[in-house]
Parts: structure tokens; C-alpha cells; sequence
């Protein structure tokens, strides 16, 4: 039994958290992120440029996650387009001289176009067939970065103008929070509606939602191009907050990492991985700074991590909060309201 209240009943406050698809336990959260830069240590600028970092991650993970988790496919390219439309974006800047922040629109924009190209040719298939399709298209865009170094400078890397002129990281802490709440309520208010029951239908069985008279092309390419357009909008922010670009961006390896976080999180809450991402690539980032002289000893962890959330709690953490602590919360709340526990 849950304890929940209708619309109705519910006070002002509730409606609005229901609107912004919010618990109270996730509003208290965005506020501890919004409070975070003015807690010690995390008031020191190389934390703040590692929370940054885990912000970029954790709305990363909400863009894949509304692939991954409501039509199952996963974008093996996703790093790639989210690198597509960052160089976009810096190249808009350098070339046209545009303001980053019409640029930075503009690259997610471009990336969305992107991905309706993609999905189009790829999204036909099915699975790993999908998938691998996608990785290929995101190696081929890695290697023209790596290779037009006319255009891109190639791996010695493009240097980009920042979003502010200042050298305080707390503008760009606070921009990205603001954009990681953005980029989950729209995928979320998208979930809500009825293209989110299509996308849940053919997440769970194709052959039945083509039955039922939806259209698994359709909304399946339009999934995709949502998606790789919040990875082409956060491909800007990267590029105008460190202020280079280098092909890297692009690598595999930071799409394991997104996918990683996002299946840690929980597939198919949006909400998992953006939690998940902060405790979890904080701790990345000490491993990394602390032991550089193993490189790659980050993606052993998310491997080990992620085959013990496999094997103990395939729904991630939004499962465990879902059945555990949630559940607790609700009999200690009827305890108190009945004066008996909840069977």
C-alpha cells in the first residue's frame, strides 16, 4: 500500500512538486545541490570543476537513459554526437563569431539533425544491431575530428571561448544544475504523455505496440533525436566551460561511463543516474587524480560496479529506493498516522 494523495487533496506545494515531477526527497536534493558550493571543502575550485563535471555526467545520463531505458536501444555513439555538437558549437564561435549561447543551442540543434540521420538508417533494426550501427556512425564522426585538422586542429586540440569571463567555476556549477533539472523535466514531462506510453510499448515488446497501430519507426527516431540533441547541447556546454576540444570528447569510452551511470541509476527513471552520478564520479575523479599512475583504472571500477548491480539489483538504485526505502518511509508514515504498522 502506498500513501499517496490525489490532486485534490493535495496542498499547493504537492501540486507543484507533481508538476515538476519532483518527491520531496528530490526537491530536498536539488536544493543540497544548489547549497553544495557553499559547503566546505566543496567550496574549493577544483571540487567545484569535479561537480561540474559530475553534473555534465548526470545529464548525460538522463538524455541516454530516455533511449536506453524506455525504447531500448542503446547509443553506443552517444559520446560522439554529444562531441558533434560541441565542435559545432566552438567552431560557430570561432568562425561566425557567435555568442556561445546561441552557438551552444545551435549545436544541439545540429547534433538532433544528427541523430534524425542516424536513427532514420539505423533504427530500422533491432538490438544489437541498432547499437552497433550507432557506435559505427560515432567512430566515423571521431575520426573525421581526429583527421580534418584544418578544420578541428585534430588532437592538439581546438581552443574555445568560455560561457563567462571569469576564472571562479561557480557560474558554470550553477548553469549546469539548472540544466540537468531542464533536461530531466522535459524528458519527463515527454514521459508522461501519451508518446511515452508509445515509447514504453515498444521498449517492451515491438511485434505488440506495431499491433496496437503505433509506429515503432516514428517514435523510436524521434526518442533518438531528443536525445542527441541534450547530447549536443551539453557537447557546447563542455566545450565553452574547459575551453578546448580535442577528439577524445568522442571516445567509447566516455559513452561506458554515461551508460555505466545511467544503468547504476536505474534504466528507465531518468532520475537513477543523475543521483547516482554525483557520490559515484566524485569518487571517479579522487581515484583518477590520486592514482594517475593507472590510467584506465576508473573503467575497471565501473565494470566491477556494474556487474554487481547486474547480478544483485538489475533495477539499479531506483529499484533498491523504490522497494527498500521508499517502502520503509511509507510504514513509518502510517505508524504515526494509524498507530500500527503496515502489512
Amino acid at each position: 500500500m502506498d500513501i499517496t494523495m490525489t490532486n485534490k487533496q493535495a496542498n499547493p506545494f504537492d501540486r507543484l512538486l507533481d508538476k515538476l515531477c519532483l518527491t520531496p526527497a528530490g526537491f530536498l536534493g536539488l536544493v543540497l545541490l544548489f547549497a553544495l558550493p557553499f559547503i566546505p571543502p566543496f567550496d574549493q575550485e577544483y571540487m567545484l570543476r569535479w561537480l561540474i563535471y559530475c553534473g555534465f555526467i548526470a545529464a548525460m545520463s538522463v538524455g541516454f537513459d530516455f533511449t536506453a531505458g524506455y525504447i531500448s536501444i542503446v547509443n553506443f555513439g552517444y559520446a560522439a554526437v554529444s562531441g558533434f555538437g560541441g565542435y559545432t558549437s566552438a567552431l560557430l564561435v570561432i568562425n561566425l563569431g557567435l555568442s556561445p549561447w546561441i552557438a551552444m543551442v545551435a549545436g544541439g540543434i545540429t547534433a538532433g539533425a544528427m541523430g534524425l540521420i542516424i536513427g532514420m538508417i539505423s533504427l530500422r533494426l533491432r538490438g544489437i544491431f541498432a547499437a552497433c550501427l550507432s557506435w559505427f556512425f560515432g567512430l566515423a564522426v571521431m575520426g573525421l575530428a581526429t583527421k580534418m585538422v584544418w578544420l578541428t586542429r585534430g588532437p592538439l586540440g581546438l581552443r574555445t571561448p568560455r560561457l563567462f569571463e571569469t576564472d571562479s567555476n561557480l557560474p558554470f556549477y550553477f548553469l549546469i544544475i539548472i540544466l540537468l533539472f531542464f533536461i530531466y523535466l522535459a524528458c519527463k514531462w515527454i514521459v508522461r504523455s501519451k508518446m511515452g506510453l508509445a515509447f514504453q510499448a515498444i521498449g517492451q515488446n515491438m511485434d505488440a505496440a506495431r499491433t496496437s497501430g503505433i509506429d515503432p519507426v516514428f517514435y523510436r527516431v524521434f526518442n533518438f533525436t531528443v536525445s542527441c540533441s541534450i547530447a549536443g547541447l551539453l557537447g557546447g556546454f563542455y566545450a565553452h566551460f574547459y575551453g578546448i576540444l580535442t577528439p577524445d570528447i568522442m571516445h567509447t569510452s566516455k559513452t561506458v561511463e554515461v551508460l555505466a551511470v545511467a544503468y547504476i541509476g536505474g534504466r528507465g527513471s531518468l532520475w537513477g543516474g543523475a543521483v547516482v552520478a554525483f557520490p559515484f564520479i566524485f569518487v571517479m575523479e579522487i581515484v583518477r587524480s590520486t592514482l594517475s599512475g593507472l590510467p584506465g583504472l576508473n573503467l575497471v571500477i565501473y565494470a566491477l560496479v556494474l556487474i554487481l548491480v547486474m547480478i544483485y539489483y538489475p533495477g539499479g538504485f531506483s529499484y533498491f529506493y523504490d522497494t527498500h526505502i521508499r517502502q520503509t518511509k511509507n510504514k513509518v508514515l502510517h505508524y504515526f498516522l494509524n498507530g500500527r504498522e503496515l502489512q
